[in-house]
């Protein structure tokens, strides 16, 4: 039995205009989405004209920490939720699973898996927390890295900044299955079905300097 626990409410901003059927609120199915991938694309407006940039981001619970600098500008817009408002953003995240070929081009699409979340921004300030949202960031990449590498010192917190966006207002958009072939297309000799996308690692390369008495560890052996 599905809850209110278990689900985002839909608003304006999360309803689809096309292919409102492909659209899940549902909060599991966002999170693996996101919980998969490490990098985000942030938009946002800047003096009267949108901007979107690729960053880092991981998800602790129902709020996302995104990586930055402190002498970025829309960064540093964010603000604390106190003195200032904080920045209004979309952050979206995308995986491609297949290419889906059918015979004609119209009907050519991708199989996929999508979030969009829309809320405002606030750069985190609590030193607690900025310190949880940098090892968020680091095990979003790699799982389990953040305990098997030096923190951050002060000079290095100094020049980070990392903003959170509470997830809220946001839904998830999913692609599955084979071309929407035309009944009159199907019997065109034109080969028609779905190509995999499939990520991987390669084998992990030590650093130059690196003592070869240290051995690769088990969390990057798993990947």
């Amino acid at each position: 039995m599905t809850t209110a626990a278990d689900t985002y409410t839909p608003t304006d901003r999360t309803v689809p205009t096309r292919s409102r059927e492909r659209a899940s609120y549902d909060r599991a199915l966002v999170h693996s989405i996101l919980d998969e991938a490490y990098i985000c694309h942030l938009g946002f407006v800047r003096d009267g004209a949108p901007v979107v940039l690729p960053t880092l981001f991981a998800r602790v619970g129902d709020r996302l920490y995104v990586h930055g600098s402190t002498g970025s500008r829309p960064l540093r817009a964010t603000g604390d939720g106190v003195a200032t408002p904080g920045l209004p953003v979309c952050l979206t995240v995308t995986h491609v699973d297949g290419l889906v070929l059918a015979r004609s081009a119209f009907h050519h699409s991708l199989n996929y898996r999508s979030v969009v979340a829309h809320g405002t921004a606030h750069q985190v300030t609590d030193p607690e927390e900025l310190r949880t949202a940098l090892d968020a960031l680091v095990d979003q990449v790699v799982p389990g890295r953040s305990a098997d590498s030096r923190p951050a010192n002060t000079k290095e917190l100094a020049a980070t900044a990392v903003i959170r966006l509470d997830l809220d207002e946001v839904s998830a958009k999913v692609r599955t299955g084979g071309p929407n072939d035309d009944p009159e297309d199907r019997s065109l000799r034109h080969w028609s079905g779905v190509v995999p996308v499939r990520g991987g690692y390669g084998t992990p390369v030590p650093a130059d300097d690196l003592d070869p008495a240290v051995a690769v560890p088990d969390y990057l052996t798993a990947l």
